[in-house]
């Protein structure tokens, strides 16, 4: 080897999402996206240093949710593997479900005698409902075993296991208190989800039966508390047959995220998750923390995703200032990414990808269907023009504009993990 030749370790990936990142142009920010305007001195190294483009997650012109966003991200999954909010929630609280399971987000609620609901949150309870959950959990109705786990706050989930279940069942959350529950009915004429929604309403009631005599629920009316007496259900979702991306393409993954919502997809795909109290959903996450833990996580994983949600919460608020603020503290955040990694010679040769799980425009306050820019940046990396990252700084690079799960596929070539076609 000469010494103009530059040998290269085994290639690992570190993919930061920044949360709704993408926007349109702000008038109160002189006519720029969030991006645009933001300081974002590292960032834009990352996108001088590698190759840029824009990515529709799903299709142009197509909003997607969260959830469905990071299965395209990390597991390069189809609408049609998608299981339903339900299923992913329940992994984002550790529970591993099957195919064929069908689950159900939850809130723990306060009824009356009549289920009419006095409070959907139960007083915003915050604890004592693991046990709760647990005097739940392992009931068996009609041959179907009832799986019932805990969540923040006044959250929960609940899985439905065994034969013949469908997904296509109402909500029985009224959404508004002073209403009774909305006991389940089947969406369709099968005897599937007629069977479900018995099920599920006869768990209701016997969950009610079960809540009422809780002794933390008396200590709660004994308090002048409201007692978490209720199960609201919402969501349902059956878990399809899918994969996980790690198992089948063998690699190891990692993320580090503090939303369940994230957490949950990380799970489904065959990640292993990484959180920590300190880590929220808004500008007081701690960054520093994040980035040390996502460097540390590239030591046993070959991929690990660093996920940053401030900037999509500063979009659905309309705070177009804010959502400047918190692309800022997102670039610091992979500033101490790269202190971190020059700092180890362990790590072999870390490839560092940018993206976002869907636009969310200040203007709009919701998910747009505009594409995210991305960007591919190592010392490997064929570097195209673009000095900036923007939305439109990176439409003029190298990778173009493509799909997500193209977007997916092209950091997993870099692992050499990507079967070959054909011979």
């Amino acid at each position: 080897m000469t010494g103009k030749e530059l040998f290269i370790m085994k290639n690992k990936i570190l993919l930061a999402i920044a949360d709704g990142l993408g926007d349109r142009p702000c008038p109160s920010l002189d006519g720029k996206t969030p991006l645009q305007y933001a300081n974002t001195p590292h960032l834009d190294r990352l996108a001088e240093k590698g190759s840029c483009g824009i990515v529709d997650l799903y299709r142009a012109g197509v909003p997607v949710g969260t959830d469905f966003g990071h299965m395209i991200l990390l597991g390069g999954y189809d609408l049609k593997d998608y299981p339903g909010r339900g299923p992913i929630e329940a992994f984002g609280e550790g529970v591993e479900l099957l195919p064929g399971d069908v689950a159900l987000r939850c809130n723990f609620a306060s009824v009356d005698g009549d289920f009419l609901v006095k409070d959907r949150r139960a007083g915003r309870i915050r604890e004592g409902t693991g046990e709760l959950a647990r005097a739940l959990n392992g009931l068996e109705i009609d041959g179907v075993q009832i799986l019932f786990k805990e969540a923040t706050e006044h959250r929960a989930v609940l899985v439905l296991r065994g034969e013949g279940l469908s997904d296509r069942i109402s909500d029985t959350d009224p959404k508004v208190e002073d209403h009774r529950i909305n006991f389940a009915r089947a969406l369709d004429g099968s005897k599937e989800a007629a069977f479900t929604a018995e099920v599920l309403n006869q768990f209701l009631i016997r969950a009610h039966e079960i809540l009422g005599g809780h002794a933390l629920n008396q200590k709660r009316l004994a308090a002048g508390q409201l007692a978490a007496n209720a199960i609201l259900t919402r969501g349902a979702g059956k878990m399809p047959a899918i994969q996980k991306v790690t198992e089948a393409l063998h690699y190891t993954a990692a993320c580090v995220a503090a939303e369940s919502t994230v957490l949950g997809v990380a799970r489904l795909a065959g990640f292993d998750v990484m959180t920590d109290s300190s880590f929220t959903g808004n500008l007081d996450t701690d960054v520093e923390k994040k980035a040390g833990m996502a460097v540390g996580a590239l030591k046993d994983h070959d991929f690990v995703a660093l996920h940053y949600k401030a900037t999509d919460l500063m979009g659905h608020d309309n705070r177009p200032s804010g959502k400047v603020q918190a692309i800022e503290k997102y670039d610091h955040m992979l500033a101490c990414v790269e202190q971190l990694i020059a700092a180890r010679e362990d790590l072999g040769n870390v490839i560092i990808a940018l993206a976002a799980d869907h636009s969310t425009p200040c203007e709009r306050r919701e998910h747009s269907g505009d594409p995210v820019p991305v960007v591919i940046s190592g010392v490997n990396i064929r570097r195209d023009a673009v000095l900036k990252y923007d939305e439109i700084s990176c439409a003029a690079g190298a990778l173009c504009r493509m799909k997500g799960a193209d977007f997916q596929a092209t950091l997993l070539d870099y692992l050499e993990v990507s079967p070959k076609q054909g011979n």
